[in-house]
């Protein structure tokens, strides 16, 4: 009785030490931009001072939504800066998906303008996507 014991628990670790764990995908959220009518959803060129629409949707693909960031870089600077009105936290009733419209009014300047959205879930997973404005 003992080596019958002793036979199913050595086959057992056999087996358990065989089997593949299951390994956590990592599947970021799911950012887009609203298209259609007045928004912005790629590069484009735009005269000095006006203003676009961009419509940021984003969709939990494996954990809760935390955290939006939008950021620009002038002139294909390296360094971002954070544009206040496009920093958000989700709210629980958020963890889900997040939509919102931003107006981006361009500087007064010519030169380009990479603005940078930023979703990220509870796990740190990001996605990001970029729009590059060449202000005239």
């Amino acid at each position: 009785m003992k080596n019958i014991l002793f036979i199913l628990g050595i086959a057992a670790l056999s087996m358990s030490a065989s089997c593949k764990k299951n390994v956590d995908a990592h599947v970021p959220p799911d950012l887009s931009f609203e298209s259609g009518g007045g928004y912005t959803t790629a590069d484009r060129t735009i005269n000095h001072g006006d203003s676009i629409l961009v419509g940021v949707r984003i969709v939990k693909k494996e954990d809760d939504l935390r955290t939006l960031n939008i950021s620009y870089a002038y002139d294909g600077s390296s360094s971002t800066l954070t544009w206040a009105p496009g920093s958000h936290t989700m709210t629980p009733a958020e963890y889900s998906s997040y939509g919102n419209d931003y107006y981006i009014v361009t500087r007064n300047v010519a030169g380009t303008e990479k603005w940078t959205f930023t979703v990220s879930d509870r796990d740190g997973n990001i996605t990001q996507k970029s729009i590059t404005l060449t202000v005239q």
